[in-house]
């Protein structure tokens, strides 16, 4: 096109060829994907995220059928997931001699499964827009890509790439869109950038564009909602994974919490991580009620597991008192391969378990997201892997106070996994408005306001206790309040009117000159 730079057309061109030599593209593609997942924690490089984003969609509009389109998007998905769950070989590698072998296929799997959906909404935006308002469909097709990998076979909302702006005001977006609602205007404004290259006039709407986004996250930040009178102490007693259970081990890490737990100071509530009480509950009352005479005579929520004949449970308890329970909380989104194994009596014979299984059984899931009272208000509980799922929130009968996350990190090793997994959490906060108390087993432990922002934490791989006032909560959200509903609605209509457009001009097209 005329308005397009020489250089443009060259590197457009050059990309055009690639399509004729099937490994050149998916290694681009792939490259491309790596290059998009280094905006997620712990690197934060989100302009590395745009770059990737705009040579992926580059690709994806310039391939010359449907199915090539779907495999560049499976290319790229590929290559961003294997980056970004990179972290997902760790818990195979803590019992090596049994799980070990799995770890390369997980994270093949796992990415290459998580890919499929980036592949068919590479297809679909092909199919509807073509080349000409492909960024609005990539864009509207990831979105809903975004959705479907969160929901369907119980979901795995991982590392979406609205997730690389938790540092920045953008952030704040997702009071209005939710996670997935930014990630759809990340991949939008990524294919944006490819096109926008073409000239210094494109270029300078496509910056303009993002200085107004930025300016809309500056004025919908709220204040500091402040704090409540009311201080919880978090206990992090730093449990190796493959240490946590091992018998000369196990009752040191319970006597380390119990022994940060006396630090002084008179804390309202004291929170331990998942899993943190070695017994099972009822088994070993008299470590429970050393436990909770730590603590007192402010209350204890523990993480502990639960037996009921051959049915183990992942909970939580909250001890009022030494030999006193106020509630239990039964963990209900279980972890799969994990926590449970789907078609577990098949997988058992070829000698797939869960991670965190009890002789091969896995755990039983519980009722559902439940809000408890503590002294310091109404909490919903939740353990480890439920904060990546807004909807576990959203269907919460009545709003909390606050929200509470006890977890085990161990599992996720030392690098990218325990930090993606605390941006999850500060997500949450931003995007339903509440504060989140997190204790972590080996970090990070924190506590987040309602605008997503750290207000105290224990730093990754080390044992510590801190004391933080419980910030007070913020209006209730757009986002929460109307869900994904809206970005479902918006990503159907803006493809469906791509489609029609295009579908008008290939049949009535516009005479030259015309």
């Amino acid at each position: 096109m005329a308005n397009e730079t020489p250089r443009f057309q060259r590197t457009e061109a050059w990309l055009e060829r690639q399509h004729e030599h099937f490994w050149r593209v998916f290694a681009l593609s792939a490259s491309a994907g790596v290059l998009a997942g280094f905006g997620q924690a712990p690197f934060g490089a989100y302009p590395l995220t745009f770059i990737g984003l705009a040579l992926g969609a580059a690709l994806i509009q310039l391939a010359p059928t449907g199915r090539r389109a779907l495999l560049t998007g499976w290319a790229l998905g590929l290559g961003y997931f294997a980056l970004t769950f990179v972290w997902i070989v760790q818990p195979f590698l803590v019992d090596i001699g049994r799980h070990g072998w799995m770890a390369p296929f997980a994270l093949l799997f796992l990415s290459g499964g998580m890919a499929l959906y980036w592949a068919g909404a590479a297809w679909l935006a092909k199919t509807v827009a073509g080349k000409h308002g492909a960024w609005v469909a990539l864009g509207a097709a990831f979105g809903l890509a975004e959705m479907l990998r969160g929901w369907l076979f119980g979901g795995f909302p991982w590392g979406g790439p609205g997730l690389i702006w938790i540092d920045t005001p953008l952030a704040q977006l997702a009071r209005l869109t939710g996670v997935y609602g930014l990630s759809a205007l990340t991949v939008a404004l990524g294919a944006a950038l490819w096109p926008a290259m073409a000239n210094v006039r494109r270029l300078a709407i496509w910056f303009g564009s993002a200085a107004v986004l930025v300016a809309l996250a500056v004025v919908i930040t709220p204040r500091d909602p402040g704090s409540r009178d009311a201080t919880v102490r978090l206990v992090q007693p730093y449990a190796p994974q493959h240490l946590k259970w091992d018998p000369d081990h196990v009752m040191g890490f319970f006597d380390r919490a119990v022994e940060l737990t006396q630090t002084g100071g008179t804390p309202d509530l004291v929170i331990w991580p998942e899993t943190s009480i070695p017994a099972p509950l009822g088994r070993a009352p008299g470590l429970e009620e050393q436990a909770a005479a730590a603590a007192f005579p402010a209350p204890l929520i523990a993480g502990i597991q639960r037996v009921e004949g051959r049915t183990w449970r992942n909970s939580l308890v909250m001890y009022d008192g030494p030999g006193t329970i106020g509630w239990v909380y039964d963990k209900h989104h279980l972890v799969p391969f994990g926590e449970y194994v789907p078609l577990g009596d098949l997988a058992a014979r070829f000698g797939i378990n869960g991670l965190a299984a009890q002789d091969g059984a896995g755990y039983a899931s519980g009722p559902g997201p439940v809000l408890r009272e503590t002294p310091v208000g109404t909490v919903l509980p939740l353990i480890c892997y439920e904060m990546i799922f807004a909807r576990d929130i959203r269907d919460a009968t009545g709003r909390p106070d606050w929200i509470l996350q006890s977890t085990n990190d161990a599992w996720f090793g030392t690098f990218s996994g325990p930090q993606q997994h605390l941006v999850q959490a500060r997500f949450r906060a931003i995007e339903f408005g509440l504060p989140i108390a997190r204790a972590a087993n080996t970090g990070v432990s924190a506590m987040i306001d309602a605008r997503g922002s750290v207000t105290a934490k224990l730093p990754l791989g080390a044992p510590g206790v801190v004391d933080a006032p419980l910030p007070m909560s913020l209006p209730v959200t757009v986002y929460a309040r109307a869900g994904d509903l809206p970005l479902l609605v918006l990503s159907f209509g803006l493809l469906a009117a791509l489609f029609w457009r295009n579908r008008r001009n290939s049949v009535d097209p516009t005479p030259p000159g015309g």
